[in-house]
């Protein structure tokens, strides 16, 4: 990058970060090292930055990066020659700033059978590599990683190589992704960097602050990057904005919601979550999870009074309590935090358990400071870099892991088995 455009992109960043600081009040710990992954190779055609979403019951989405101009094209099949069925996509493209992205393809492949591998090409060049992914099981057991705040350094990539090794079926991820912070190329940096994950299991996400991307009189459209990089099944569920989705897979019901979009009683997002809260068939899907990004419950000092975690709860809890959420994953804060089963602040054997783990690996460090005495509300708080495991074995019971990797081993530190509301008599459905 030349002198001036690095200077230009300083001063911008600089405007970004004072922009976020100004609202969110939060005086972060020391900046850590930001990894950036260069494109490897020099071919403008090759694909880069692959990830895969899943979309319904029995299809994918598989999204790339090329810096020419290429057929959104997959082949794909059952056998490593990946050349038994293929399907055309969509192109495009996004500006921002003086920065214009590559172009960025997105095609849906299925129906595909559950719980095998595929092997997939992607474009229609020969030489193409072939990759492959594994699509999620029909039928319980399910396993799901879980990370909040993942960002790109050291950390970053301690805890990918520790998801790795956990065998998960999907990953899901409660915002807060790149770290880009108006800097566009660490978007294409941390697509490479999740690829060999990302392109192999299915990434389902929802934005957090460091994606609103926002800068007063110069770049007023939020979420640009982010929406237009990671496009998730919102449609399929009846929303009308990627910022906020539903999807079920095997027998759980995930909902993603928006802490940096309308959330009021009159905004589409309240009216969506209401009618796809009445919606769920527990004979059908007897988990319901939600994901958010600022936490609605949180006993560290970082993030407290915060408008999107204090309107938003005054706002949805109730719809989540009514509706028997069996557990709410929530990112924002650098550190693990569990609670019991909480509702409008106290102990309530029918409401959902929340779970804090914005500790994937950011660059901003720990939020290692709690209040103290610890509200008796709060299980388990610790404030290390990690990653969790939710294993749902069947329609009752599911595994929560918490595996902290301060040592760059996965070592679990927190662990509880619970059952789902479908299954418990006490609490009506």
């Amino acid at each position: 990058m030349g002198m001036r455009m690095g200077v230009a992109w300083l001063l911008l960043l600089t405007i970004g970060i004072f922009e976020l600081d100004a609202v969110y009040g939060y005086v972060r710990p020391p900046p850590r090292k930001t990894l950036f992954v260069p494109h490897a190779e020099e071919d403008a055609d090759t694909p880069q930055q692959v990830h895969i979403s899943q979309v319904g019951q029995n299809m994918m989405r598989i999204s790339w990066i090329t810096d020419n101009s290429t057929p959104a094209k997959v082949s794909y099949g059952p056998s490593p020659s990946a050349n038994a069925l293929s399907t055309t996509g969509n192109t495009s493209s996004y500006n921002y700033l003086i920065y214009k992205s590559g172009e960025i393809h997105e095609v849906v492949v299925g129906p595909l059978n559950p719980n095998i591998v595929y092997y997939y090409r992607l474009g229609d060049q020969p030489s193409s590599p072939t990759r492959q992914f594994k699509t999620t099981p029909s039928q319980f057991p399910i396993k799901f990683a879980v990370i909040g705040d993942l960002g790109q350094t050291d950390w970053t990539r301690s805890t990918l190589e520790h998801v790795n090794k956990s065998n998960y079926d999907m990953l899901l991820l409660p915002g807060d992704l790149s770290y880009a912070d108006l800097y566009q190329p660490l978007w294409d940096s941390f697509g490479r960097l999740v690829e060999p994950l990302a392109s192999q299991r299915p990434w389902m996400v929802t934005q957090g602050n460091h994606e609103v991307e926002k800068i007063p009189l110069i770049h007023g459209t939020p979420f640009t990057a982010y929406n237009a990089r990671w496009h998730m099944p919102f449609e399929e569920s009846g929303s009308d904005s990627n910022l906020y989705y539903s999807f079920d897979v095997v027998g759980v019901h995930i909902i993603m919601l928006g802490s940096y979009t309308d959330f009021d009683s009159s905004s589409p997002q309240y009216k969506w979550l209401q009618g796809d809260l009445e919606n769920v068939n527990r004979a059908k899907t007897p988990w319901v999870v939600v994901l958010i990004h600022a936490p609605w419950y949180n006993s560290n000092t970082a993030h407290q009074g915060e408008f999107e975690s204090v309107e938003m709860k005054a706002s949805m809890e109730g719809l989540l309590y009514q509706a028997h959420v069996d557990i709410v994953f929530a990112g924002h804060v650098h550190a693990y935090e569990r609670f019991t089963r909480v509702y409008q602040d106290k102990t309530n054997n029918c409401a959902p358990m929340y779970i804090n783990i914005g500790d994937g690996g950011n660059r901003e460090g720990l939020a290692t400071k709690y209040i103290d005495p610890k509200p008796k509300i709060s299980i388990f708080r610790e404030a290390s870099f990690g990653h969790g495991v939710f294993e749902v074995v069947n329609a009752s019971h599911a595994l929560w892991t918490w595996h902290k990797n301060d040592n760059d081993e996965a070592v679990v530190s927190d662990s509880i088995w619970f059952t789902s509301f479908s299954s418990n008599p006490s609490c009506k459905q």
